[in-house]
């Protein structure tokens, strides 16, 4: 739901900073943040539950996972993963993983860290770009149907057609009669997904504002990340309510029983990671298939002379 990728492709390509990224972060007043308990009501995920508040917003203090046992955990993870992709594939299942949330909660790394050990020909990844002038003229969900699981896939969506609950309301990119079409739209063609047999997870990141503002920083100064923040990014930056707002109604509208939302809170990217991998193999019922035992054959090496060819080589700086 939040502003990057092909989102708020709408309104044309990306346009140049006019001004240093710093200077569209006022610096951070120091303030002290109060973090909710961990309790059951805070990991509760009844979104209407007026006694207990809003859940989803609440940030809840935990203890940072050190690289080790994320590590461990992860890779315990990664071969269930390839166990799942095998049964996938033997069974002919069609599975469609939706992620959303705002800037910065966390989607791109958690699609890495499930991708990171399976074929890119079964797990594939769809991340749109803007749409073309002939998409836009289109059925609006068109674009991202065409992209749907056959047989032996896993499509991950690194946003979706939920584009249209979020960035487009918040940003003005759509009228309010398009989003509320959408709204009662989208469950009818969810459940034409899954009595087709796909089986649709859609999962919402949840980022605190403190958390969303320090990662939007980091990426100010870091080289390797500051591609993820566009114009876009920082047009948002100080719409967090109306965000609020959009995402409270696109889950009223939309969290049915047959493609329920689940959150994830995302505070720490390494245990966000770690819970859905978790999860997502908790919601498809798979089995691990027996592997063939493989034997490296013998083979004869020298028969063949050496070739004089001027081979270039890259330079060895490391």
């Amino acid at each position: 739901m939040g502003a990057a990728g092909g989102a708020g492709s709408h309104c044309g390509g990306e346009r140049q900073l006019a001004r240093p990224l710093r200077e569209y972060f006022p610096p951070p007043r120091r303030r002290r943040i109060t973090l909710q308990r961990d309790t059951s009501a805070t990991r509760s995920m009844a979104m209407g539950n007026k006694k207990n508040g809003n859940p989803v917003d609440a940030a809840v203090k935990t203890a940072p996972l050190d690289n080790k046992a994320y590590e461990k955990a992860l890779r315990k993870l990664h071969v269930e993963l390839v166990k799942l992709q095998r049964w996938v594939v033997h069974k002919g299942l069609k599975v469609c993983i939706v992620f959303e949330g705002r800037d910065g909660a966390g989607k791109g790394g958690t699609i890495k860290a499930i991708t990171e050990r399976v074929s890119p020909r079964i797990f594939r990844v769809v991340a749109l770009p803007s749409p073309t002038e002939r998409e836009k003229s289109q059925l609006y969900f068109q674009r991202y149907i065409k992209h749907l699981p056959a047989a032996g896939e896993i499509v991950i969506f690194d946003r979706s057609w939920y584009n249209r609950a979020g960035v487009e309301r918040v940003m003005g990119f759509c009228t309010p009669e398009e989003v509320q079409k959408f709204l009662d739209g989208a469950p009818m063609v969810e459940r034409g997904m899954v009595e087709s047999g796909i089986i649709l997870l859609k999962y919402w990141l949840e980022v605190s504002p403190q958390e969303q503002e320090r990662r939007l920083r980091d990426r100010i100064d870091d080289g390797r990340k500051i591609w993820k923040l566009s114009p876009m990014d920082i047009k948002s930056f100080n719409r967090w309510d109306e965000y609020t707002a959009a995402r409270d109604a696109m889950f009223a509208a939309t969290d049915t029983a047959w493609a329920p939302w689940f959150v994830a809170r995302s505070e720490d990217k390494k245990r966000v990671r770690l819970n859905i991998i978790t999860h997502l193999l908790s919601q498809i019922p798979y089995e691990a298939l027996p592997v063939e035992h493989v034997t490296l054959p013998k083979r004869k090496i020298g028969k063949m002379k050496q070739t004089n060819f001027p081979f270039r080589f890259i330079p060895e700086k490391f």
